[in-house]
């Protein structure tokens, strides 16, 4: 007799900050990979895109409006998610909000973005988990970043809000021990993705400066959102009786042209 069960099949997954991203290419390798997929975000109109286009190539995805410092809109997203899918079996949680801001910010703004980043990620947490937990089984990835370790300026919300994430990811995973429910965090460096690409070019001057004076910026690589997919991916598909813990992945730096 095995000592785990295997997945079950299919294995309806969840996917939040969905509309573009890390998000959108990550519901479009889970449902390759044969889940059904919720698609959690604020911008409908992209989610509808995402949908008819993975059930287009054949896979089963639905597209549900999430606004992450709602808790009216987090219940009815997981309500229309289990309702259209089935039992809840995988939670991405990847919705995230930066902007420019420092320590000395408008608390508002700074609150805003712990909510969306942090605050939102465990109010899923408890719409979704306590049902894993009473079938012995699931999946829980948590997209935080390298800046929870390696903080930046300029980032202070962002900053908080994902050191917090992995402090609460990590304390989960001791809580779900023995449960049959997997908690892992999936720590991407610089990302090309939409973040920041709303921010003046006043605030983008001023941020590169400030990094470049700590020596925060070695190269110029980034990673590109299928690459970051296939990680969250490999985390979700690990056999059980295993679990990734922490999967940090960096953008290699372009090739040097001449001799090393």
């Amino acid at each position: 007799m095995p000592r785990f069960e295997p997945h079950p099949d299919p294995r309806p997954a969840i996917v939040t900050g969905a509309s573009s991203g890390i998000g959108a290419a990550t519901a479009l390798a889970l449902a390759a990979a044969g889940h059904p997929v919720a698609l959690g975000a604020r911008r409908t109109d992209r989610l509808d895109d995402l949908a008819a286009k993975i059930v287009a190539d054949g896979g089963e995805a639905i597209a549900v409006a999430l606004d992450l410092t709602d808790d009216a809109s987090i219940r009815g997203f997981v309500r229309r998610a289990e309702d259209g899918l089935g039992p809840i079996e995988v939670l991405v949680s990847n919705a995230g909000d930066v902007q420019p801001i420092t320590t000395t910010a408008d608390p508002a703004e700074f609150a805003r973005q712990m909510q969306v980043n942090l605050l939102g990620a465990q109010a899923l947490v408890h719409e979704v988990v306590p049902a894993m937990v009473r079938r012995r089984r699931g999946d829980v990835v948590f997209v935080t970043s390298e800046v929870a370790h390696s903080p930046r300026t300029h980032m202070a919300a962002y900053v908080a809000s994902k050191a917090g994430l992995e402090g609460f990811a990590a304390a989960m995973a001791m809580e779900c021990e023995g449960t049959g429910v997997r908690v892992g965090i999936v720590r991407p460096g610089p990302s090309a993705t939409e973040q920041g690409t709303t921010w003046s070019v006043e605030s983008v001057e001023e941020v590169v400066a400030s990094w470049q004076h700590w020596g925060l910026l070695r190269h110029d690589g980034s990673l590109r959102p299928a690459e970051m997919a296939q990680a969250i991916l490999a985390v979700v598909s690990a056999p059980k009786g295993t679990r990734w813990a922490v999967l940090e992945v960096q953008p290699e730096a372009p090739v040097r042209e001449g001799e090393p």
